[in-house]
């Protein structure tokens, strides 16, 4: 059995895209490939995990880095019987950095019934081809260039790899955002399948990246709907009511 430094283990809602409000376990796991403008997570090697005392209890107690598969498996068995619990979002940083950790907690917990949902940056096809079989929801990341380095061909990569599953695809979107820059990524999505759902972000403002307008994001949704069969606007809803 695998171990892995994680960062935080919480039951919470899911407050972006197609399961928003759904009820998850939250597997926060350290490091990433990537460095976006707008992330509003530390994802840095923590010392200690943070596991919630019991779920939705926002209070949490510390253990020792890097923590076992068991140990995981068992606060999540934990929560679900607390909580009636629709799936398990493993998420970051960037979790595919640990993907054997991951499928072990997958094929750990099959018999609890959980779907096992992963949030990702899109970057990392051969890691998520690995665990792909245990998998039952992705949630990708397309990163523009105007919060990162150009990772189209990472995405085109996994978007293939993925289309398969019940993927949808997310673009925060910022008053940066660039006609030129969105238009890549909808052709991108649209010539691997134009029935990918696709989630446009508006970001919640952090270290200096400004809203968008509501102006502007309603053109943006209307040049994606051109070549995307199912777009939609949804925000960061757990932070309007203060969750995690």
């Amino acid at each position: 059995m695998s171990n892995a430094n994680v960062i935080e283990i919480f039951s919470s809602v899911q407050g972006e895209g197609k399961y928003l409000g759904c009820r998850q376990i939250f597997v926060r796991l350290a490091d990433c490939n990537l460095h976006c403008r707008y992330c509003d997570t530390n994802f840095k090697h923590a010392e200690n995990c943070l596991i919630e005392t019991s779920a939705g209890s926002m209070t949490f107690r510390a253990e020792k880095n890097p923590v076992s598969t068991a140990q995981i498996v068992e606060v999540i068995k934990t929560f679900s019987e607390t909580a009636p619990t629709h799936s398990i979002s493993f998420t970051g940083g960037e979790p595919l950095l640990h993907w054997e950790f991951i499928r072990d907690v997958a094929i750990a917990v099959k018999n609890l019934g959980l779907k096992i949902f992963l949030e990702t940056n899109g970057t990392l096809a051969e890691e998520f081809e690995k665990i792909s079989d245990v998998v039952d929801i992705v949630s990708m990341d397309i990163k523009l260039p105007s919060v990162v380095q150009n990772v189209f061909n990472l995405h085109e990569k996994f978007l293939r790899a993925a289309q398969f599953a019940d993927l949808y695809v997310k673009i925060v979107v910022t008053d940066e955002t660039t006609r030129e820059e969105f238009l890549s990524a909808i052709n991108l999505i649209a010539k691997v399948n134009p029935n990918i759902l696709l989630i446009l972000q508006p970001v919640t403002p952090v270290n200096g990246v400004k809203a968008i307008s509501p102006k502007k994001i309603l053109s943006l949704q209307s040049i994606a709907l051109r070549s995307i069969r199912d777009v939609r606007i949804i925000p960061q809803t757990h932070k309007f009511i203060s969750l995690l």
